[in-house]
């Protein structure tokens, strides 16, 4: 287990690139809440509302992730949505759409916390983006009930890991294996996110899509945690080299990875 990191201050800024936020857009708030309060232990206070209704998730008093409620007449899919770090949001939204991606919010001010945008990247994918002020993101990880790591689950990383690099500056690792289509992105040689292609095996209903896992202390106690509390196992807990693993959803359908001891 790694100790809980903090960064240094209050307004410490992020390398462009790393991911500094995931975030929720779920219909109906308040339950949605209840759900993840029970699993996670986390509590909520209200945070910017540019985007409507939308609180943060609290951790022992650190914030470590957000939930936005969608308008009734979006069909968008739900999903937890990370946030990559910038200096520059109006300029990285600028290199997203120059290497072929689409920006479909903002760039805008949300408040006094920072700036932000809504992006895909080429293969349809969303994820944020967000140039922090008084707001600089998750403020601790490495505990249960925090992000541990984000995940595009993509159709071929060939392609899409040259955007992401050109965009974002990261280094590549892919995974040399034949039937093992996987590339670690990287920054200052610090693995920050990976991205995993599966070709057919996507879902034909999701399309490509980021993954957030979350740090949980027992992945088996929490995957029948989340069917008492109406959620949904995709895929049951299996050991991988990472630390055990599970994919479940929460009772609207967003789906997220719980993982113990995360290397």
């Amino acid at each position: 287990m790694t100790e809980a990191r903090e960064p240094a201050g209050p307004h410490a800024r992020r390398a462009p690139g790393t991911p500094c936020w995931v975030s929720l857009m779920a219909h109906g708030l308040s339950a949605t809440e209840e759900f993840y309060g029970e699993l996670f232990g986390w509590e909520f206070r209200p945070g910017p509302q540019q985007l409507g209704p939308y609180v943060r998730a609290l951790l022992d008093g650190h914030e470590v992730a957000g939930m936005g409620q969608l308008p009734p007449d979006r069909r968008l899919p739900l999903a937890w949505t990370p946030y990559l770090a910038s200096d520059d949001v109006d300029r990285t939204a600028e290199a997203v759409r120059l290497c072929g991606g689409t920006v479909a919010v903002g760039p805008l001010d949300a408040a006094e916390a920072g700036r932000i945008a809504i992006a895909a990247d080429p293969s349809g994918a969303v994820f944020g983006i967000w140039q922090g002020a008084a707001h600089p993101g998750t403020t601790i990880t490495g505990v249960p009930g925090t992000p541990a790591w984000n995940e595009l689950v993509t159709f071929e990383t060939e392609s899409v890991s040259k955007f992401y690099a050109t965009v974002f500056g990261y280094e590549r690792e892919p995974v040399v294996s034949a039937d093992f289509d996987y590339v670690t992105l990287l920054l200052g040689g610090r693995p920050v996110a990976g991205l995993h292609g599966v070709g057919h095996g996507l879902p034909r209903d999701r399309g490509p899509h980021w993954k957030t896992y979350f740090e949980v202390a027992d992945v088996d106690a929490t995957v029948l945690q989340v069917a008492d509390l109406g959620g949904q196992v995709v895929r049951r807990p299996q050991d991988s080299p990472h630390g055990r693993v599970a994919t479940v959803a929460d009772p609207e359908g967003a789906e997220f990875s719980v993982i113990q001891n995360p290397h």
